[in-house]
């Protein structure tokens, strides 16, 4: 059964695109079309990332939507649910982001042999950043001088971290179309901020 029994609401590339990414698709496609509601989708990214945290392999599929007014963030996580009960739970969280509040996008390209660029190739890995500000970490660590005899209180110093997400898509992992679908999602996204 495809995830597109369980969420009519959404076009069919991106039930397509949650499809592939094959990480709990009817769960993705409905937390997804439960945040979107009856708003119009102008365009998507969905992306799995795999990590291995110590002898478990762990999977995370976020996805960003698009839509005349907002941009709407999907994560899905898998991890143990806690003891007594050694099952695998999923996680779900979707935050829909006024496109007003976006605050900008930043694509980084990773280009190997710069000195033979070809131009207009822009390489074969971005890192997609978004951010936002509604949200921000601070975390906080003893001040310390460099004298190393020294028990004076230097208080505390710290980095304020915003709730930016960064999105890591490279043709060689995630094939030269996902690649091209996040440049056009960070255009189109780009465009839309500077309009709203």
């Amino acid at each position: 059964m495809t995830s597109a029994h369980h969420a009519p609401a959404l076009p069919a590339d991106l039930i397509s695109s949650i499809d592939r990414a094959g990480y709990f698709p009817a769960l993705v496609a409905d937390v997804v079309s439960a945040a979107l509601g009856t708003e119009r989708i102008d365009n998507h990214l969905v992306h799995l990332e795999t990590t291995f945290d110590r002898d478990v392999v762990r999977r995370h599929i976020t996805v960003l939507v698009l839509t005349p007014t907002r941009l709407l963030i999907a994560h899905a996580d898998d991890h143990a649910d806690e003891p007594p009960a050694p099952q695998e739970v999923a996680t779900a969280t979707t935050e829909s982001i006024p496109l007003s509040a976006v605050k900008g996008v930043m694509l980084t390209h990773v280009v190997e042999k710069p000195e033979s660029y070809v131009p207009g190739t822009l390489g074969r890995e971005v890192t997609l950043t978004l951010g936002w500000g509604t949200v921000a970490r601070v975390d906080m660590v003893p001040a310390t001088c460099s004298d190393p005899d020294c028990d004076a209180d230097h208080g505390y110093e710290g980095t304020i971290t915003g709730d930016d997400i960064a999105l890591r898509i490279s043709a060689a992992a995630d094939g030269d179309d996902k690649l091209q679908r996040a440049l056009a999602f960070a255009r189109e996204l780009s465009g839309a901020i500077g309009q709203r």
